[in-house]
């Protein structure tokens, strides 16, 4: 009889996925990383240096946090619990290694098409072992955790593509333009903010707890840019009132008149993209804009942003009201900070910035990979950063 492997997309099962799960996955992410460093190839930022800014570095990435956390570290199988600091084996490519601690220059393209093929395959033969040893959630925690920094990296990718211009094709017309929907109410509650124990949790997600949401108000979707346009025809980029301090700084120090990429936000959207002037479908959610914008037309439309427990629970019990998120990540209130309870381990991908300094998205984007896109994802990143395919959803006042 035939073992059904659970789905290699489900977000929830890949967190507790086994070897066989894994397996799939990573290879899928891997071709995944390999199509987007085709499609760098032929650009001159591909061999501009060791940047952790630049696609090959990002590309390479995967294969060295692989070889780095699983097959050099001899006590990858104790999961959090390994003395990071312990000696480890010899990399798989000394100059790599030597590229990605700044000593060395970036390899051709065709060397790091070997690397990642090699570390892979590394990967996937100590999976099996470990498997094997049936340890449990630790001797997999590395291998769960390098899948979810390949996931990542390839949003970074897309990113870098789309800020270079590059010819993505289907990508752009897959974002949706979605009718109005009639915002949702919520009664006051309790709600277990972020996630529990067992299987690979982010970090920034541990762990959850008990908090009260009073009633409120919130966006059924993603704010388009027909309701955008309206801030922007009535001057909100010049209105002070609409800005804190922070944002008209920012403002002010970018000439900015509109979001990343936008040549046209009056009766009409037009973008640049893929090198060419392109109009966009009033119906799609803003994107690309910096938290500061966010704010901006939430004070201006009298309204604000949810709070990180207003968005999750809204997240979890309006699916069946016509509450949509996944399109663009989306900036809510308040700066990055851990949850109660919080600890770290070697290896992990969210390290937590000093307070005050980040501010917080949830949910996910149209390009996230289906099996990252978890209701208690938190991704934390500087309020005036607008590269992301980020977007907002607001409450009422």
């Amino acid at each position: 009889m035939a073992v059904l492997i659970p789905d290699a997309d489900d977000p929830l099962a890949i967190r507790r996925a086994d070897a066989d799960l894994l397996s799939l996955a990573l290879i899928d992410a891997r071709n995944h990383t390999l199509r987007w460093l085709a499609l760098f190839e032929t650009q001159p930022t591909l061999a501009a240096g060791g940047s952790d800014a630049t696609p090959l570095w990002l590309a390479g990435h995967a294969g060295w946090y692989q070889d780095h956390w699983i097959a050099r570290h001899v006590q990858r199988g104790r999961g959090e619990a390994c003395d990071a600091g312990a000696p480890r084996l010899a990399p798989a490519d000394a100059a790599i290694e030597a590229w990605f601690a700044a000593a060395a220059p970036p390899p051709p393209p065709d060397e790091l098409r070997r690397y990642l093929a090699e570390t892979l395959e590394t990967t996937l033969e100590l999976l099996a072992s470990a498997d094997k040893a049936g340890s449990g959630d630790a001797a997999l925690h590395y291998f769960r955790l390098a899948l979810l920094h390949e996931d990542r990296l390839g949003e970074a990718l897309a990113e870098r593509a789309a800020e270079a211009q590059l010819p993505l094709g289907e990508m752009w017309r897959s974002l949706p333009a979605r009718p109005a929907r009639e915002p949702l109410w919520l009664p006051a509650q309790r709600w277990q903010l972020g996630s529990a124990e067992g299987g690979t949790v982010p970090e920034n997600e541990r762990w959850a707890h008990d908090v009260a949401v009073p009633e409120f108000e919130i966006d059924a979707q993603a704010v388009n840019w027909a309701r955008y346009i309206e801030f922007a025809e009535d001057g909100g980029y010049d209105r002070r009132d609409c800005w804190s301090d922070a944002g008209w700084h920012w403002l002010q120090a970018e000439s900015r008149r509109a979001p990343r990429h936008v040549e046209q936000l009056r009766g009409s959207v037009l973008v640049q993209r893929q090198g060419q002037m392109q109009r966009v479908a009033a119906g799609q959610p803003v994107l690309h804009v910096s938290r500061f914008e966010a704010e901006a037309w939430c004070r201006w439309a009298g309204r604000r942003l949810p709070t990180e427990p207003e968005w999750e629970l809204a997240a979890a019990a309006g699916a069946a009201r016509g509450f949509v998120w996944g399109d663009v990540f989306e900036w809510v209130a308040g700066s990055a900070r851990p949850w109660p309870g919080h600890r770290g381990g070697p290896g992990g991908l969210d390290a937590m910035p000093l307070p005050g300094t980040q501010g917080v998205l949830r949910g996910a984007s149209w390009i996230t990979r289906r099996r990252c896109r978890h209701p208690k994802a938190r991704r934390f990143a500087p309020p005036a950063r607008d590269t992301m395919f980020c977007g907002f959803r607001s409450c009422a006042a």
